[in-house]
């Protein structure tokens, strides 16, 4: 082609190759000289992140429930997963306290019957169930947060905030423990019921033709009546913790502190939050294990054959177990908070109009 011929008309076409405009929703222009070709779409929370580094994801967003599910599947799949061992020894003490009466002894037992190898039984249905779990409790507890403080407005979200965290907590456990129950059934059962095979994929087909779906979820109510009481007693105890220590501990409030200052603050608050979560939900922890190693099983003949002492068999492990995973987790979803710049609300304080409410009745 000679230089001095003008160059050929392009024809905008859907033709063109690699531009398909029915199956890509950013291409905005065709491929034509000057005008700019989207070819892929980025998801949303990722375009912001990218567009304005600074600014943090808001609360109360789509992108906020998300980031944070996913941060609580992490924090909750990894760490469940890490004690596995001690998880395995817990439910042995708490089915059969004869042969299994104390901590080391239980461990030395298992230690000299099955080998180093079985104390790691159960570790796919740990991980995948509390992953699930994880990105519920986490996620939709903000999601509650945010829109019952919204039903109640801002003065009485201050003054009935503990019914606040209560409420949420629990409601985001409720839908969490759906999707856990089914894989604390294969856990417990792996771990506890002689005989029984070792893979999570073996089992699963297997108490659905013993037992059929509802076996899968024999355990949820009592599930709920451990996790639930846990996982409220660990938001609101953190929640107040960390408002007490803003106010009477730390200082200078939140924002003035560094984030490793901040995120020590969330260490301590995590550990007072677990040691008293578990303490709550310990009975009903036993009752599960129980309820899953014999079949037969109701929760009253459960509580008779037990006895109150009973309730409390390997309440030191869990403490150990639960109580750390607890300030662990608590920890891991503030830290990914602050790395992925999630917008977190302050303590709360009272609101203006409250306090003038208060001083004009004084």
């Amino acid at each position: 082609m000679d230089s001095m011929d003008p160059p050929p008309t392009v024809t905008p076409s859907s033709n063109i190759p690699g531009l398909r405009k029915a199956h890509c929703r950013n291409a905005e222009a065709l491929a034509v000289p000057g005008i700019e070709r989207k070819r892929f779409a980025v998801p949303e929370v990722l375009v912001e992140l990218k567009k304005n580094p600074q600014d943090e994801i808001p609360y109360g967003t789509l992108n906020h429930m998300i980031v944070s599910g996913l941060a609580g599947s992490m924090c909750c799949g990894l760490t469940n997963l890490s004690v596995v061992p001690l998880d395995l020894i817990k439910c042995r003490m708490q089915v059969d306290p004869v042969k299994y009466p104390g901590m080391f002894h239980a461990l030395r037992t298992t230690l000299k019957a099955e080998g180093v190898r079985t104390l790691t039984r159960g570790w796919a249905a740990t991980g995948t169930g509390y992953a699930f779990q994880g990105f519920c409790k986490f996620g939709l507890y903000e999601v509650f947060k945010n829109h019952y403080a919204e039903m109640l407005g801002p003065e009485n979200a201050y003054v009935y905030r503990t019914l606040l965290y209560l409420a949420s907590a629990s409601s985001a456990e409720a839908v969490a423990d759906v999707f856990l129950a089914p894989f604390i059934g294969i856990k417990v059962r792996m771990q506890t019921s002689p005989g029984c095979p070792s893979q999570m994929r073996q089992v699963f087909p297997m108490v659905i033709r013993n037992e059929g779906l509802i076996g899968l979820y024999k355990g949820l109510p009592p599930l709920w009546m451990r996790q639930i009481p846990f996982t409220t007693a660990k938001f609101c105890c953190f929640e107040m913790s960390l408002e007490a220590m803003y106010k009477h501990v730390i200082p200078k409030k939140r924002d003035e502190c560094t984030k490793r200052e901040q995120l020590m603050v969330t260490l301590f608050a995590g550990i007072v939050a677990g040691a008293v979560a578990v303490t709550c939900s310990q009975p009903p922890d036993v009752i599960i294990s129980k309820l899953y190693r014999e079949p037969n099983a109701t929760i009253p003949s459960v509580i008779k054959d037990l006895g109150f002492s009973g309730m409390w068999k390997g309440l030191v492990p869990r403490i150990l177990m639960m109580g750390s995973l607890a300030a662990i987790q608590l920890f891991t979803f503030d830290s990914v908070k602050l790395a992925f710049k999630l917008e977190r609300p302050p303590p709360p304080e009272m609101p203006e109009s409250l306090k003038k409410k208060m001083a004009a009745q004084a």
